[in-house]
């Protein structure tokens, strides 16, 4: 293995740091794949991408950056204002287990000595 690989390796046998890169992995794919999403319903509905700008009144080269550039974060007001002019709306599923057992956080007794994060 490169010297990357062996040095994530190493990072990842720590399980707060385990933990954190699951949680951090499965935000971008589920991010990747709301935005594919919503592009596959705006070409389904036959809309332009500034035809669809225009519908959610934002800037046409910003939606069309969220839409085909690779690491984008957009805000959930953002994503739920495209689902709705697409006639989506934006639904919960559980995790599968394997995920959960990853990414659930620890119970307070087995937890980290860090305060928890402010939603």
């Amino acid at each position: 293995m490169g010297a990357f690989w062996d040095d994530l390796a190493e990072d990842l046998a720590d399980p707060h740091l385990r933990r954190t890169y699951a949680v951090e992995s499965v935000r971008q794919a589920t991010v990747s794949r709301i935005i594919a999403q919503l592009e596959e319903a705006r070409r389904a509905a036959g809309l332009s991408k500034a035809a669809l700008a225009r519908a959610v009144d934002t800037n046409p080269d910003a939606l069309r950056r969220l839409l085909t550039a690779g690491n984008v974060n957009p805000t959930l007001s953002t994503v739920a204002e495209l689902a709705a002019a697409l006639g989506l709306q934006l639904v919960l599923a559980p995790l599968p287990a394997e995920d959960r057992a990853h990414l659930t956080p620890p119970t307070a007794d087995s937890a980290p000595d860090t305060p928890p994060r402010e939603p």
